[in-house]
């Protein structure tokens, strides 16, 4: 069991942003140093920290307004990373499928909890 499967029944989401962003780290190590792998693993790497940044930060708000604002930006960063694990997915041939499609499924879970917590804070 690795550590999104551990973490996935826990409501404290500021820590489940924090294993999402520990495994995509993990996940770009096992890839080939390909100029595309590379570049692509930049952005996941960046997006995937920012969406639990962003978070905190929401928590943080002073204003709903601002909470608002950082949620969504944790949710573009979150639909962010569905898009370059995806790329890197399906431009690489000897990779962790199951893992790619951990993090991708749990990419798009936490861009779902992100949507929802909009839309309940309206």
């Amino acid at each position: 069991m690795n550590d999104i499967e551990k973490t996935k029944p826990s409501y404290d989401l500021e820590e489940r942003t924090f294993q999402f962003a520990k495994q995509i780290r993990i996940y770009i190590k096992t890839l080939h140093r390909t100029q595309a792998n590379i570049e692509d693993g930049k952005q996941l790497i960046r997006a995937s920290g920012s969406v639990g940044s962003n978070y905190i930060e929401a928590n943080e708000a002073l204003s709903k307004k601002d909470f608002l604002m950082r949620v969504k930006i944790s949710r573009k960063e979150a639909k962010e990373c569905v898009f370059f694990i995806r790329l890197i997915k399906e431009t690489n041939e000897n990779i962790d499928f199951d893992f790619s499609e951990k993090l991708q499924t749990e990419a798009t879970e936490l861009k779902k909890i992100f949507s929802a917590i909009i839309n309940k804070s309206k």
